[in-house]
């Protein structure tokens, strides 16, 4: 394990959620196999409509995520339990798999999202 700090920018992704103009998520795989995510979803953001078809249509969302809202605020709805939660500028978040969500409003959403190493597939 090297000793130096590493630094990267989203806007260098090393992968790119391309949702069109509905948003997108910028990807980055450090070193350590740890991962950073800028998720940005626009107004009329859905999972289902949006991201689903990106991920091979699963029933829902199967990856945890674990998170920092910026702006916006985005629902999260369990499937199991139909419960939904609103996630507002300013919270720190861990969402459970089994999950989708939309954009409330009109103001676009913005998360960062981190993922330790062991959870990498």
């Amino acid at each position: 394990m090297s000793n130096a700090i590493e630094t990267r920018r989203f806007e260098n992704p090393d992968e790119r959620l391309d949702m069109k103009e509905c948003g997108g998520i910028a990807i980055i795989k450090m070193g350590t196999g740890a991962t950073g995510m800028h998720a940005v979803f626009e107004p009329g953001w859905t999972w289902e409509k949006d991201e689903k078809p990106l991920l091979g249509n699963p029933e829902s969302c199967p990856m945890p995520h674990t998170g920092y809202c910026i702006s916006g605020t985005l629902v999260v709805r369990m499937l199991d339990s139909d419960a939904s939660t609103k996630i507002a500028p300013g919270d720190f978040f861990e969402i459970p798999p089994g999950h989708d969500g939309y954009v409330e409003g009109n103001d676009r959403v913005e998360l960062i999202l981190f993922m330790p190493p062991e959870h990498q597939h």
